[in-house]
């Protein structure tokens, strides 16, 4: 028998015993929750196919089948739906390329410099990209050129090194960055809302952008120390840029257009405590003018080809999944069941073992956006329990489960960046051994110290 034919009897077998005997919905729930991740984890079919066996699951045994496919209509679905035109414009017009091209100018040919501003470019990318994969592709084939031409001269192994490892965990870590970073971020910007009106586009730079900007500040000192840089040659450097930039010519009237969009998109956005019009209809305002004749960049027929329509199904199913775990009061028995455990230890030590349990697990998911399913709501759930702000726990977790620092198996980015060679996996577990455990430090002190004192 093949795994997926192992894994899809084991989850029949599983959906025998929780379902079949007339269990109470508890058990019944935590029976899905297995059933679904399962078949999530082990990509026994397609995310999206699961996603519509956890719908049946659901209409069957928790909500009527109406009540299930309402998330279908969620205002986050509809943002992620909205990034995904924008950010395919982004992309198809040349505006990511030149943009790209524009910041690597920056670091004047050093080779330390280009380090440090790759990963500024994956922060500005991923407020045009919400999606790791589509940004780890680009970031990678731009900067592989530039490695492969620049080895024909000289030494480049430890400045391979340093970008593409530096791929595999910024690319995640920036998307953190603003909340429509990522799908997962989409998801995690929905729970916070749920239990804070604070979080908005520019509340959530504040919060969430400080401890990572210092954590990638720390990051590359590590690279520098564990991958030392030779100089390279500044010439050869900016001559490879410059005939990049040659390659695209001039500003096209759709890069132009597209640039007004996004800047229109962006600044609705930030300021949205002003006008008070929610981020999910104001990304429908820009992906609508994307398509709209003399205004936008490409017609409908273009445009839906970069919607991810499996991963709004999955991303529904989500939506539903925590759901359930919250209204059928799952989430509440397994924070009773940590907290008793650890009533004898105070709200210190229970968050931060909370913390470190999280990032440990996350070793072993692949999906960032599954785990988060059941590590935010749980999050939040405890918080109240334990009679702590649900929001800073929630926010804690959400760093400490969105970057994975050890395996290339830890995310498809990290696959992705692995595939061009320029690091072995030893080089990842070397690094992600020192970066892991300060990611921890600064998210932790970020809970303790700086969230408690500005929100």
């Amino acid at each position: 028998m093949t795994k997926n034919n192992i894994l899809l009897a084991l989850a029949i077998v599983i959906y025998g015993i929780f379902f079949i005997p007339n269990w109470d919905i508890h058990i019944q729930a935590l029976g899905a929750l297995l059933v679904v991740q399962i078949l999530w984890i082990g990509r026994v079919f397609p995310l999206a196919f699961s996603s519509l066996i956890l719908i049946l699951i659901l209409s069957f045994h928790f909500f009527t089948y109406d009540e299930t496919l309402s998330y279908f209509g969620s205002s986050l679905v509809w943002l992620l739906f909205s990034t995904f035109i924008l950010s395919y414009a982004f992309i198809k017009t040349g505006l990511a390329s030149r943009v790209s091209l524009k910041i690597l100018a920056l670091a004047k040919g050093s080779s330390k410099a280009l380090i440090f501003v790759s990963f500024m470019m994956e922060f500005v990318l991923t407020v045009f990209i919400p999606s790791n994969i589509g940004k780890g592709q680009l970031v990678s084939s731009i900067l592989n050129d530039l490695i492969n031409n620049l080895r024909k001269i000289q030494e480049t192994e430890n400045l391979g090194k340093s970008l593409f490892i530096g791929i595999a965990y910024v690319s995640a870590i920036s998307a953190a960055f603003v909340p429509t970073g990522a799908s997962s971020t989409i998801y995690a910007y929905g729970m916070f809302s749920s239990v804070s009106d604070q979080i908005n586009y520019f509340t959530w730079i504040l919060y969430i952008g400080v401890p990572i900007v210092v954590f990638i500040l720390i990051l590359w000192v590590i690279f520098l120390s564990k991958f030392p840089v030779h100089k390279v040659n500044f010439n050869l450097v900016n001559n490879l840029i410059n005939s990049k930039m040659k390659e695209l010519g001039n500003w096209k009237p759709e890069e132009i257009r597209m640039a007004i969009i996004i800047g229109l998109t962006l600044s609705l956005w930030l300021t949205q405590p002003i006008h008070h019009q929610p981020i999910p209809l104001i990304g429908l305002l820009g992906a609508v003018f994307v398509v709209l004749p003399y205004i936008g960049v490409m017609n409908w027929d273009e445009a839906k080809k970069g919607i991810n329509w499996d991963m709004m199904i999955f991303f529904a199913a989500t939506l539903m999944l925590s759901n359930m775990l919250i209204e059928t009061g799952t989430l509440n028995g397994l924070t009773n069941l940590i907290s008793q455990s650890s009533q004898n230890h105070s709200n210190i030590y229970i968050i931060i073992s909370f913390i470190i349990v999280t990032s440990l697990i996350r070793i072993v998911f692949v999906n960032v956006l599954g785990f988060l399913t059941i590590m935010l709501p749980l999050a939040i759930t405890l918080g109240q329990q334990i009679e702590f702000s649900p929001l800073l726990l929630a926010m804690g977790v959400y760093l400490a489960g969105v970057p994975g620092f050890l395996l290339i198996t830890q995310s498809p980015v990290h696959l992705i960046s692995y595939s061009y060679h320029h690091f072995e996996t030893r080089d990842l577990l070397k690094s992600g051994v020192i970066a892991l455990p300060i990611w921890l430090v600064i998210i932790i002190s970020s809970i303790f110290l700086y969230w408690s004192l500005i929100i």
